[in-house]
């Protein structure tokens, strides 16, 4: 029976359960031991986003690749829209 709770969270959970958990550690009501693991849970949230996040970016950068060089081009939203 394969175990889902070793399965990596998407990125939007793991931000929220960051989120969480930094507003719980912020009221204090922890014990030192509890604040322990649950700094130790959000490290390894973080390093999860982290990479969920680098790897989005690499998967923009080859999206953007043409002919084997980036082309980066200014996001529509800028100042400078091209009519």
């Amino acid at each position: 029976m394969a175990k889902r709770s070793a399965k990596k969270p998407d990125f939007e959970t793991a931000l929220a359960e960051l989120e969480a958990l930094v507003e719980k550690m912020e009221q204090g009501d922890l014990s030192l031991d509890e604040s322990l693991q649950q700094f130790e849970r959000g490290v390894q949230l973080t390093r999860s986003c982290q990479q969920a996040l680098q790897e989005a970016e690499q998967k923009v950068q080859v999206l953007l690749q043409k002919d084997g060089q980036d082309s980066l081009e200014p996001f529509a939203g800028d100042d400078a829209e091209s009519s």
